[in-house]
């Protein structure tokens, strides 16, 4: 049972690495001013956390996990490094303004939720498909 635990751990420090990575050089596009954008972006992180946490209960080598398990292994790397760099944003994204620290920390904390939702959704669907 250790080794989906460390391949869900990994999966989730590779998600990390990703997202980084995409708002230390896409971050000027993400953070756009007006109602609109900031909509948009908060819906593309909720779609993106659900489908990701579906997503991770069909792997094969995670499956034992159960889909809710599997999704809270990948998340909490995730968390734990985001909240530090979130608490120093200025520091690992300084062409930001350091004011969206906020709304950083709050999307993070969004597509996340929403992936354990995800997780939640494919294991109650696969618990419903065995018992049924």
């Amino acid at each position: 049972m250790l080794r989906p635990v460390l391949i869900a751990i990994a999966a989730g420090l590779a998600l990390t690495v990703l997202l980084f990575a995409i708002f230390l050089w896409l971050g000027p596009l993400f953070f756009l001013d007006g109602r609109r954008p900031f909509q948009i972006n908060f819906t593309v992180g909720a779609l993106a956390g659900l489908v990701i946490g579906l997503l991770l209960a069909r792997l094969h080598r995670l499956a034992p996990l159960g889909g809710l398990r599997t999704a809270a292994f990948v998340a909490i790397p995730g968390l734990l490094v985001m909240a530090a760099v979130g608490s120093h944003f200025q520091v690992f994204f300084p062409a930001l303004d350091p004011a969206l620290d906020k709304v950083y920390g709050s999307w993070m904390l969004w597509f996340y939720g929403f992936m354990l939702i995800g997780g939640a959704i494919a294991e109650a669907k696969g618990k419903n498909k065995h018992q049924g």
